[in-house]
């Protein structure tokens, strides 16, 4: 009889477990999430890019930003190379770490008008006849051939022969064109024969319609100044203007159909990789807090600091501001509270991405985090062009 108790008390706690396990499952199931979106302006973009192991998220944006263009201007749907803009990219940042004898930035980084002065120079050509995956892997990984670039650069920079040979540039290029393949110089794509220099022009891509915005006190407000950060490595000029100017900028472009790629600071913990939200929460220290409550019960969205341009400027002289990615404003939505946040693509792939590769950013995390913008000079109001000198 005892045995039997035993028994039936065994069995009842084994039930017990499994209806809790349920009814567990069945709330988290039922958990609604913090954030709910309503898109507002959406632009018609290209699939989402992955730039796997590489730090060329400047030419994976850029690229993404022109395919979107060439929709907008009603040139269908063309997939191009940013790997061909990353083979043009090193020998030129190459030349100019020499050239400064060491002190100028050789890196995988880069600026979107670098892109713009590529196809200024060399044209643009299709994913499809220069994905640089020379090495025959699927995805992209630039790890090794990184640190073999720098080797070179940095043995001819240290002039150990007394003089700089003119062969470098020769193992430079070729050492290049090992890891990524040689670039074409005349490719057929649909039917037709081009070079990348007519393929651009076939696309009607013009780079001078193309401006970079920032927004920093230490230079004056509506002039050009060199934007002191790393990855400007052949010293871009960028147009200065107000941060509620420039929020307006993104604003107004999205509204006339037009993207944006955005420049900024992704290294915030707030920049939620898993949820593919980016915010400012307005008490730092509870941030932990309110993640942990929130896994327990339903999500409500959290309360946002108010940004002002004082702010944006300490955050980036003391640096907890960098540059360290850029993306592709696409769309601008609201969430449940009516609050703004951009839809943005990013490069990071689809796989196990919650919004398939796109992020939604707040505009308060952008008023903040965003070091610089690039868009159609046409997208910018008369009045700013007026005010910036630009001709339309």
């Amino acid at each position: 009889m005892k045995h039997k108790v035993i028994l039936i008390i065994k069995l009842i706690l084994i039930f017990s477990t499994i209806i809790s396990f349920a009814q567990g499952k069945k709330k988290q199931s039922e958990k609604k999430d913090a954030y709910e979106f309503s898109m507002v302006y959406q632009v018609k973009t290209t699939p989402v890019k992955n730039q796997a192991k590489t730090g060329t998220c400047w030419s994976f944006a850029t690229t993404s930003f022109i395919e979107t263009e060439l929709i907008r201007m009603n040139k269908g749907i063309h997939i191009l190379s940013p790997m061909y803009f990353v083979r043009y990219a090193y020998p030129q940042k190459a030349e100019s770490y020499v050239r400064y004898s060491g002190t100028n930035n050789f890196s995988m980084g880069g600026q979107a008008h670098d892109v713009m002065n590529i196809i200024k120079e060399y044209g643009l050509v299709p994913e499809e006849v220069y994905n640089g995956k020379n090495i025959k892997e699927e995805e992209h990984n630039h790890g090794e051939m990184d640190e073999v670039l720098k080797s070179i650069v940095n043995a001819v920079q240290k002039n150990k022969g007394g003089k700089i040979t003119p062969r470098w540039k020769e193992v430079f290029d070729s050492t290049i064109d090992i890891y990524l393949g040689k670039p074409p110089k005349e490719f057929n794509y649909l039917g037709r024969k081009f070079t990348p220099i007519s393929f651009r022009d076939s696309l009607g891509i013009n780079p001078e319609d193309y401006v970079e915005l920032t927004s920093y006190t230490h230079h004056p407000f509506y002039k050009k100044f060199v934007l002191e950060v790393p990855d400007n490595w052949n010293r871009g000029e960028y147009f200065n203007i107000p941060i509620n100017e420039l929020i307006q900028v993104i604003d107004t472009a999205l509204a006339k159909g037009y993207s944006v790629c955005w420049d900024g600071d992704t290294s915030e913990k707030s920049f939620d990789k898993k949820k593919a939200i980016a915010i400012i929460p307005q008490n730092e220290e509870s941030e932990t807090d309110e993640k942990e409550k929130n896994e327990e019960e339903d999500e409500t969205p959290i309360a946002e600091k108010f940004i002002t341009q004082e702010m944006r400027q300490n955050a980036f002289d003391n640096q907890t501001t960098t540059d360290d990615h850029l993306m592709h404003i696409v769309g601008l939505a609201r969430d449940k509270r009516g609050y703004k946040f951009y839809y943005v693509k990013n490069s990071w792939g689809t796989k196990d991405k919650k919004y398939d590769g796109y992020i939604y950013m707040s505009e308060i995390y952008a008023r903040l985090k965003t070091v610089a913008i690039m868009v159609h000079k046409d997208a910018l109001t008369d009045k700013l062009k007026l005010k910036l000198g630009i001709k339309s």
